[in-house]
């Protein structure tokens, strides 16, 4: 896993978590874990859906951190993130034609507060559904493109993960990140004629 995924996953953490963390007179959590879980892989499945023609992909390493007050004492609750690792190859002339599609799905989900980051290499979106769950897509160092959901603090409970979860029964025992997958659009230096 590339520094830079490292350090992109490592960011989404932090933004859920300062929903979360150092507030006083909180909410108790609607949802559990199993339930973040459960809605971030429908929401990242959705994603993966509206992209056409079709993207080849693979589960990304999922991500909990407990959730402290601000004197570090445990609150029952932890952050919850799932990802999609694209394993298409989509070339850099496609990149932004991806993005665009990507945001036309989630505004169609109800989904707000977006922040775009159209950079012709590594091109981001990020936003946030109306309960509160971070999303992001982003263009990673080697061409790689990911999306990871994550949410705030959630009550604890047990987890269950997808068949082909990395590090989880039945799934890789790493990440698979470099996309390898040719598709006669996705892959081509052709960047689609405005209609």
């Amino acid at each position: 896993m590339s520094r830079l995924v490292r350090l992109l996953g490592c960011a989404l953490v932090v933004v859920v978590l300062a929903a979360c963390q150092g507030k006083k007179d909180q909410e108790e959590p609607m949802m559990d874990m199993q339930q973040a879980g459960q809605r971030s892989e429908a929401f990242l499945d959705g994603t993966m859906a509206a992209i056409r023609p079709p993207v080849e992909w693979a589960y990304g390493a999922p991500m909990e951190e407990a959730c402290s007050t601000g004197l570090n004492r445990p609150t029952g609750t932890t952050t919850v993130s799932r990802s999609r690792n694209i394993l298409t190859v989509v070339s850099e002339q496609r990149r932004g034609e991806l993005v665009k599609m990507v945001r036309r799905y989630w505004e169609q989900e109800g989904l707000r507060d977006f922040d775009v980051d159209a950079d012709r290499e590594m091109p981001r979106i990020r936003a946030t559904t109306a309960d509160g769950f971070v999303v992001i897509l982003q263009v990673g160092s080697i061409g790689n493109v990911f999306v990871r959901v994550g949410t705030g603090c959630v009550k604890d409970s047990e987890m269950t993960y997808p068949t082909g979860t990395p590090g989880y029964p039945g799934g890789p025992k790493k990440v698979d990140l470099t996309p390898r997958e040719h598709s006669a659009f996705w892959s081509s230096s052709q960047s689609q004629r405005q209609q």
